[in-house]
């Protein structure tokens, strides 16, 4: 057991999450035990999570799910993370993760799915994703995946069609929506062709402008400007979700209604969201790595979908804009922020 301490050394080295006070606390621990207990100590497990979301709050859910299995950080658990918004960057974080043989391997968001589905079909991975991963490519079945693939996703191809009803219902005259496109985003087309379906049913039409970056955002909005657009749907993506607030911010700045995907963006200032709990899924794929780590297969855990969803209105925001709410949505609402 002793020859082995340099190369847990070395090895928890390698994850730039715990700092050298860290793995010294961890080794000490290691080496003040009793020989005999040192030997009956469960391995510490280590996972790979290649993130494209790079969101502290959806990481700390999916930390969460470890600890409801009884996964502790740096206890019976490290985590290896590779965490970039530059989604080129994507296949050679997670082909370094790979050489690395981690017991299970995490994609947390769209673009870092497939890309960690490419690179092995032997390591178990858990994603979660705002997506439909049969229509991604990334599993056949939603009830027995199989393979070494599983997950969570908090996204149905109802969703879209629902909030752009919901925004006839609130702006009963509106005729031109405009919808902020992530075109790095897989699913992106996808997303686009289900709200132009919906819109285009009520005689709604659409105007598409491409975010790629937060540096995008004000071309963007003039764009939606010049088009004299009623109001905007932002579609789900990890680059809208880094950027909730500016999001808020400059909707509310122009004056714009829109709709997001999450109700952090009312509750950030954004006027109405309607969507699944995204935390709610990141933890449900912490909890299926705890499960994988204990033994069960990936391809015999159905992917988890949502089952709730949220209409959370801004009022404050409303009467700034000077719209008045119709009481039916009111009623309907999860959440009213006065």
């Amino acid at each position: 057991m002793l020859s082995d301490i340099p190369l847990l050394a070395g090895r928890l080295m390698q994850f730039h999450h715990l700092n050298r006070r860290e793995i010294i606390t961890l080794l000490g621990g290691v080496l003040a035990l009793p020989l005999c207990a040192r030997a009956q100590q469960t391995p510490i497990q280590v996972v790979g999570v290649l993130d494209s979301v790079a969101d502290p709050f959806h990481f700390s859910a999916f930390r969460n799910g470890l600890s409801d299995m009884g996964y502790i950080i740096g206890q019976n658990v490290v985590l290896d993370v590779r965490s970039t918004n530059q989604y080129d960057q994507l296949p050679a974080l997670a082909a370094d993760l790979v050489s690395s043989h981690p017991a299970v391997l995490v994609a947390l968001g769209g673009p870092a799915t497939p890309v960690a589905k490419a690179a092995t079909a032997t390591i178990p991975i858990v994603f979660s994703i705002g997506g439909d991963p049969v229509a991604l490519g990334l599993v056949m079945n939603i009830g027995h995946p199989g393979g070494n693939i599983t997950g969570t996703t908090f996204f149905t191809a109802q969703l879209l069609q629902k909030q752009v009803g919901i925004m006839r219902e609130l702006l009963p005259k509106t005729r031109a929506l405009g919808v902020l496109v992530n075109p790095r985003n897989p699913r992106a087309v996808d997303d686009l062709a289900s709200v132009r379906a919906a819109s285009a049913a009520l005689g709604i039409q659409i105007y598409a402008a491409n975010a790629s970056a937060k540096s995008d955002f004000e071309g963007a909005f003039a764009a939606f400007q010049s088009k004299h657009v009623d109001a905007l749907i932002i579609l789900g993506d990890p680059l809208a979700s880094r950027e909730l607030k500016g999001l808020a911010e400059i909707t509310y700045r122009q004056a714009v209604p829109a709709m997001y995907f999450a109700r952090e963006f009312s509750q950030a200032g954004g006027l109405i969201s309607y969507g699944a709990s995204s935390p709610d899924a990141y933890r449900q794929a912490g909890r299926y790595v705890g499960r994988i780590l204990q033994g069960e297969r990936p391809g015999d855990l159905p992917v988890m979908q949502p089952t709730k969803f949220e209409l959370v209105i801004n009022l404050k925001t409303a009467k700034a804009l000077d719209l008045i709410v119709p009481d039916k949505l009111l009623a309907l609402a999860d959440e009213v922020i006065e």
